[in-house]
Parts: structure tokens; sequence; C-alpha cells
């Protein structure tokens, strides 16, 4: 294995984690929760695991994104749903980041012994990304449904969190690639999607700017992640087909044009009405 290979993946997905985090504070949680979450972590952990694994295994893991997707949609909607029921709640900040990470960690334990199981043995690896996108779709819809208020925020985030965010972003972005090489596809997958990104992003923003921000930016981002999933159903044509590089680069410019932008926009014209404060 190339420790190359997994120092840049790991490298390249701290830097766009961070800067994720600034587009959200500035932008806004719709702007900032579609545009903010087009595929980035995913492409360098991608190219990682398609240099060092074979291309089954590559397939594999590419398939299980999607489902990794609705995960972190499901993660997403405990900060929607546990602040609202809790407002007065004291520590709510710990209490929700505790439970966020403890329901995704159910849940992924759970999907992986289901996909193990000898009931999806015999299912084509595209065939399981089929149902894991529709999956993550009927989630980020029912979560989007309703149309919280997504403003801006108004106190900078600090270098420290900003840093330790990257940090984060970049060991689970490795520890995919890692992973891969080890012919763990189906973990490998998981580890690629855990919500280091959004995790340290709800933190980030929710102690800088308090919790409407975040709580705002939550429904867009669940939305605009799905763009990952797409890149993932695109990248099991195109790596094989193109290679990894240019293959990338296909995949993520598909999944920019056939679903960042028309998300964006159908968004933003569904918001062009009156927000409802209520979860």
């Amino acid at each position: 294995m190339s420790v190359l290979t997994v120092m840049l993946s790991a490298v390249f997905a701290g830097t766009v984690a961070i800067l994720v985090t600034i587009a959200i504070e500035r932008w806004g949680g719709v702007i900032g929760g579609i545009l903010g979450t087009v595929p980035s972590t995913i492409v360098p952990a991608s190219i990682g695991m398609y240099m060092i694994s074979t291309r089954e295994e590559f397939l594999e893991s590419m398939a299980i994104i999607p489902f990794g997707m609705m995960l972190n949609a499901m993660f997403l909607g405990v900060w929607l749903i546990l602040p609202a029921k809790f407002p007065q709640s004291s520590h709510l900040l710990v209490k929700t980041t505790m439970m966020s990470i403890l329901f995704w960690a159910i849940c992924g334990s759970a999907l992986f012994v289901v996909l193990e199981s000898q009931t999806f043995a015999k299912t084509s690896p595209q065939q399981l990304g089929y149902v894991g996108f529709v999956c993550v779709l009927c989630v980020a819809l029912f979560f989007n449904i309703k149309r919280l208020p997504a403003p801006r925020g108004h106190r900078k985030i600090t270098r420290l969190t900003l840093f330790i965010r990257g940090i984060m972003a970049a060991t689970a972005i490795g520890i995919a690639v890692v992973l891969s090489h080890l012919h763990e596809p189906l973990l490998a997958g998981l580890a690629s999607v855990f919500p280091a990104i959004f995790l340290t992003t709800m933190v980030a923003l929710w102690h800088a700017q308090g919790p409407s921000v975040p709580k705002g930016a939550a429904g867009p981002m669940m939305l605009g992640g799905m763009s990952v999933a797409v890149f993932a159903l695109l990248a099991m044509v195109c790596f094989p087909r193109f290679g990894p590089w240019f293959g990338a680069l296909t995949s993520w410019f598909g999944a920019i044009v056939l679903w960042s932008m028309p998300a964006f926009f159908a968004l933003q014209k569904y918001r062009q009405r009156e927000p409802i404060n209520i979860v």
C-alpha cells in the first residue's frame, strides 16, 4: 500500500472539510448546505481505494456509499429533532452530539450485518447502489418538506475549531483507504462516508453561531450530500472505463450536473415560500 496515497487522500479531505464549514458560515444553510456538500472527500478516498484494491472490491465499496449517505441523513435528522424536542435541556450540544454519533454507530452496525447476510450475497453492487440511492432520497425528502430558516453565521468560527474539523475528516478518509487495502470493501465504503464533515460542521456552527444556523443547514446538507451517492454510482462505471483520475473527474462533474445544481435550484424555489419554524 502506498503511504503517499493515504496521506494525499487524508490531507485533501481535511482541507475540503474546512472549506465546507466556511461556505455555510458565509452563505447560509441553503447555498452552503447544497454547494458545500458536493463530492469532496469521497474523491480522494475513491481514487485511493481503486488504486490499492481489486475491481470487485472497489465496486462493493462504492455500492455501500449510498447507504452510508442514508445513515448520514439520519444522523443529521437527530440534529433537527432532538434540539426541538428538548430545547431547554442543559448541555444540549453535548447530548445531541453524543446521541447522533451513537445513532449512526448503531444503524451502521445493523446495516453492515444486513449487507453481509446471505440475502444480499447474490445482489450485484450496481443493484445495491440503486437501492441505497432510493433509500437516502426518501430520507432527504422527508426532512426537507418542512422549510426551516437557514440563516448565515454572524460570528467567526475559530481557527482551532476549523483545524480540528480538518483533522477528523482526514483521519476518517485515511482509515477508509487503509481498510480498502485490507480487503474490507464494505467497511471501507462506510468509513469513507463517516459523518466527520457533518459532525464537525454542526458542532462548529452551533458553538460559534448558536443552534439556528446548523439547524437550518441540516436539511439542505442531506439533499446536497446525495451528490456523493450519485458520484459513487457514476464511479462504478467511470473508474473501470477511464481509470481513477479521469474517472474521478468525470464522476465529479456528473454528480454536480445531475444532482447538485438541480437540487440547489429546486430547493431555492421551494423555499421562496414563508419558512416554517417547526421540525
